[in-house]
């Protein structure tokens, strides 16, 4: 099954991997919607749309949650949008090329919770590490497996 639509968390989503979606969409012309709580700059498609919501505290993810529909394709970071998204039929991506299932979004929910306590406790957790070259491969090749499915 190719995604319906692609929504993109896109407040925090890497520039160069909205450079990638925008290339995808107008490629295999499928809707991308990038929602975030300021202002984006997009190239002129027919196929990309930006949707600026309200700022504040997951405002863009409950947007997303809300408009997405079973077969569309989210891309984000947020663990707990992902496993919202799954839970209503979509596929969800994250920046970094791995794809969140049924089969993994718990554990990873947990990894983020455990981490949360830790980060609440005091413990400095450090971030994620930058973007590399080969995550950027892994999301583009993820994303053309996600799109050339019939």
């Amino acid at each position: 099954m190719s995604a319906k639509q692609i929504w993109v968390d896109a407040d925090a989503c890497p520039k160069v991997i909205k450079e990638i979606l925008f290339r995808a969409a107008n490629r295999v012309g499928v809707m991308l919607t990038l929602v975030a709580n300021q202002p984006l700059q997009v190239p002129g498609s027919r196929y990309i749309r930006t949707v600026q919501v309200a700022a504040g505290f997951d405002v863009a993810d409950n947007h997303i949650a809300q408009q997405a529909q079973a077969g569309d394709l989210v891309i984000t970071a947020d663990i707990p949008l992902a496993a919202e998204v799954i839970a209503n039929g979509c596929l969800a991506l994250n920046p970094r090329g791995d794809l969140y299932t049924e089969d993994n979004i718990r554990q990873r929910l947990n990894m983020r919770d455990f981490m949360d306590t830790l980060r609440g406790s005091g413990v400095n957790t450090g971030g994620p590490p930058s973007l590399s070259q080969a995550d950027r491969q892994a999301f583009a090749n993820q994303l053309d497996r996600l799109l050339a499915r019939n």
